[in-house]
């Protein structure tokens, strides 16, 4: 059973939603923190607030992960620092009709869902080898397990994490160094922020059961983890029995159900 107290976890998109939850839950648990974000005021809001209710060590870090040369400079950084976990859950995932919608959003959201998860693996990966022990947990999505219409971009950009984690979880048995998957579904976040779109907060888990059911399945030494309603998992399966043209057609009218067919960008105020 992998414990918390004494390690240095590093927490990506730590500044709020899942990141934070993240962040606190591992602070209750007694490990230290090395928070990433592109917000420097809002990490120093949660610093403040994680060093008041907890006794941990707290460093915060602000960059934006989909710049090449910040990332360097935040490994550069990180020389010195021992991180025993690393937490890659910043992403991003621009809905709406592919064509319909400008190409930078999508284009930002594989540099942050894909580049910066594997050059972080790697940057931080590396020396967690070289020591015998350590973790990554990469936040994937229940969203990795088949086409998404209307998240076209996103749901292929968690297919990657899906995919890229358990290979290198293979490739780091026996060392030391524990790797696993997290597949949270509908969370209450921000995640459709700057958009037309809104949920039903009652089909959402909440940022806090998410965070605290993922640090027990790491805990436990499970590759995967299914860290919202049972309905997510079982979800999940559906797309191993069926065609995928098949799954790929559920999943867009479904998403016309929830109206994804239809969102647009909020303008600018």
């Amino acid at each position: 059973m992998y414990s918390y107290r004494g390690t240095t976890t590093l927490v990506t998109g730590a500044s709020r939603g899942l990141g934070a939850a993240y962040a606190t839950e591992l602070a209750r648990r007694g490990s230290d923190l090395v928070l990433v974000a592109r917000s420097a005021p809002a990490l120093d809001e949660l610093a403040t607030r994680i060093r008041a209710g907890h006794d941990v060590a707290v460093t915060t870090h602000a960059a934006d992960l989909t710049d090449r040369d910040q990332v360097a400079a935040l490994l550069r950084d990180l020389d010195s620092v021992p991180v025993d976990l690393l937490v890659n859950n910043a992403g991003m995932g621009p809905a709406g009709p592919f064509l319909d919608r400008p190409f930078a959003p999508a284009q930002t959201a594989v540099d942050l869902n894909v580049w910066a998860l594997m050059a972080l693996t790697h940057g931080l990966g590396t020396p967690m080898t070289a020591r015998g022990h350590g973790g990554i947990i990469n936040v994937a999505s229940t969203a990795a397990f088949q086409p998404m219409p209307f998240q076209a971009g996103y749901a292929a950009t968690k297919a990657f994490v899906l995919s890229f984690t358990e290979a290198v979880a293979e490739e780091l048995r026996g060392t030391g160094v524990h790797v696993m998957a997290a597949h949270p579904g509908g969370t209450d976040t921000a995640f459709f922020e700057g958009t037309s779109h809104t949920v039903n907060p009652r089909f959402l888990d909440s940022p806090e059961d998410v965070a605290r059911r993922t640090l027990d399945d790491f805990a436990r030494g499970r590759s995967s983890s299914y860290p919202g309603r049972r309905l997510n998992q079982v979800a999940s399966w559906l797309p191993r029995f069926l065609p995928r043209t098949a799954t790929t057609r559920i999943t867009g009218k479904l998403n016309r159900t929830l109206g994804l067919d239809a969102v647009r960008p909020v303008p600018a105020a």
